[in-house]
């Protein structure tokens, strides 16, 4: 669980997103950040017999709360937020892991799917809906899965991906350009001491589809070379 004190300063960043006010209020960053660190590890921990993490650390899942703003017209020096990439080697694996945001007023999140998905993969998928659609659907249709992860998020193309028809019967799916899902905890839940449980109950649900968008991607290309 989370101490009060963590969204209370996220809270006051957002209002004061600034570097002099950063400065000045180092010691409550600090505070938060470690706060942050040991539901992270806690996280880590639980997910061990559900997946090998390997030697994946806390520093390894944590993103810098320092905002990249070389392109950006929000100047704002700092995220509103803390968050983490959750799977084996971290926030820098390379696949299709888990994402744990905190943000006070409800906006706090565990998500998983396709987000930033580069051409040649979004690609792969759809070769995949086209040829075989049912294992996909029966992960994210599956009624206990939609009760934890009720909205699917993510960009839809509005007519149909070149080289599929626009009657295609799984048009809605091919039509996806992003394919995210996200369980979102109210504040109050971040206090609770359930909460590392709630996160892994929602990390095994998603580890399916997870898995499948990682076979699709990059396992099943590999099991292609091998049988040359």
């Amino acid at each position: 669980m989370l101490q009060p004190e963590t969204l209370a300063f996220l809270r006051d960043l957002a209002d004061h997103n600034n570097r002099e006010w950063f400065q000045n209020n180092r010691p409550r960053y600090e505070k938060a950040r470690k706060d942050f660190e040991s539901l992270v590890a806690g996280v880590l921990s639980a997910m061990a017999p559900v997946m090998d993490m390997g030697n994946t650390q806390v520093k390894d899942c944590i993103f810098r709360i320092n905002r990249d703003i070389r392109f950006s017209k929000d100047k704002s020096p700092y995220k509103k937020y803390l968050s983490a990439g959750l799977g084996p080697g971290g926030r820098n694996s390379g696949r299709i892991d888990f994402y744990l945001h905190i943000q006070p007023g409800g906006e706090s999140f565990l998500g998983g799917g396709m987000w930033e998905t580069r051409p040649e993969l979004l690609a792969k998928y759809r070769q995949e809906v086209d040829y075989n659609a049912a294992e996909l659907k029966a992960i994210i249709e599956d009624p206990v899965f939609r009760r934890f992860y009720p909205e699917v998020w993510g960009e839809v193309m509005k007519t149909a991906p070149k080289g599929y028809p626009k009657d295609h019967p799984e048009i809605g799916l091919l039509r996806r350009k992003q394919l995210f899902f996200m369980h979102k905890f109210p504040d109050r839940e971040l206090h609770s001491p359930g909460l590392v449980d709630k996160i892994i109950e929602g990390v095994v649900l998603l580890k399916p589809f997870c898995d499948l968008l990682n076979y699709i991607f990059f396992d099943e290309a590999t099991e292609e070379d091998l049988s040359l």
